[in-house]
C-alpha cells in the first residue's frame, strides 16, 4: 500500500504506457515498469548524477556539496574499519557504501507524497539480500579456497550430515532474515503512512509519523549493511 497517487503512474498514463495493477496477468511491460522498478530506477539515476552535480572538481576549500560527501563517506569509512579494519573496510567499502545510500534514499523517499519506497517490495529486498549472500560466500571461498566449505560439515566426521543440514538452514535463514526484515518495516511504514494521509489528510497528522519514518529508514539501512558486513567478516575469518 503506497500514497494514493503515484506521479510515476499518472506520467505513464499520460505518455500511453500501460500503468501496472500487479503482479497477477501483467504484461512484460506492465513488470518493466512497475512503480517499484522504475522509482529504484530514478534513484539509481540520481545516485549517478547528483554526486557529479555537486563534487565538480575537488577543491582544497571544499564547498557546500564537497562537505556533504567528505563528512558522509569518512562516517562510513570509519563506521566500516571499526568493525572490519582497515584493510578489508577498504576493499569492501565501494559495494557496501553503495548498499547504504541506496538503502537509506530508497527507504526515504516513501516519505514523500506521490512517491514510494522500492524497498517496501520483497522483490527489490530480496535481490539486494541475493547479492549480499552470494557476495560473502564468495569472499570466503576467495579467502580460504575449497576448505571454507569445509566448515560446513563442522569438525567432527561422524557430525558431518547434522551439521551440514544445520549450516545450510542457517544460510538460507540469512536469506530470508535480511529481506523481510527490510521489507517488512518498510512496508509497515507505508501503509500507515497511507492510512494517516487517507484518514486525516496530508497537513500536520502524518508528521510525528514523518519524523518516525526518518529514524526507521536511517536505521534499517543500517541494520542491512551492519549484518552485511558480520557476514562478510565471518566468512573471511581465519577460523574457516
Amino acid at each position: 500500500m503506497e500514497h494514493p497517487i503515484l506521479f510515476i503512474s499518472v506520467i505513464l498514463d499520460w505518455i500511453g504506457l500501460p500503468v501496472p495493477h500487479g503482479p497477477i496477468g501483467a504484461t512484460f511491460l506492465e513488470k518493466l515498469t512497475a512503480p517499484y522498478l522504475t522509482y529504484s530506477w530514478m534513484l539509481m539515476a540520481f545516485l549517478f548524477v547528483v554526486p557529479k552535480l555537486t563534487l565538480g572538481k575537488l577543491e582544497l576549500v571544499p564547498g557546500t556539496g564537497q562537505n556533504f560527501w567528505e563528512a558522509l563517506i569518512g562516517g562510513l569509512m570509519d563506521f566500516f574499519t571499526e568493525h572490519m579494519g582497515r584493510e578489508k573496510a577498504r576493499a569492501l567499502f565501494p559495494v557496501l557504501a553503495t548498499f547504504f545510500i541506496y538503502i537509506a534514499l530508497a527507504n526515504m523517499i516513501g516519505l514523500l507524497p506521490g512517491f514510494m519506497s522500492p524497498t517496501s517490495s520483497l522483490n527489490i529486498t530480496l535481490a539486494m539480500t541475493l547479492i549480499v549472500w552470494s557476495f560473502h560466500h564468495y569472499l570466503g571461498f576467495r579467502e580460504h579456497g575449497w576448505k571454507y566449505y569445509k566448515h560446513f560439515t563442522g569438525p567432527i566426521p561422524v557430525m558431518a550430515p547434522f551439521m551440514f543440514v544445520l549450516e545450510l538452514i542457517g544460510n538460507l535463514a540469512r536469506l530470508v532474515s535480511l529481506s523481510m526484515r527490510l521489507f517488512g518495516n518498510i512496508l509497515a511504514k507505508e501503509i500507515l503512512l497511507g492510512v494517516l494521509f487517507m484518514l486525516a489528510g496530508a497537513v500536520f497528522a502524518p508528521l510525528p509519523i514523518l519524523c518516525l519514518g526518518v529514524l526507521v529508514s536511517l536505521i534499517q539501512a543500517i541494520v542491512f549493511v551492519l549484518l552485511s558486513v558480520i557476514y562478510c567478516v565471518g566468512a573471511m575469518e581465519h577460523a574457516h
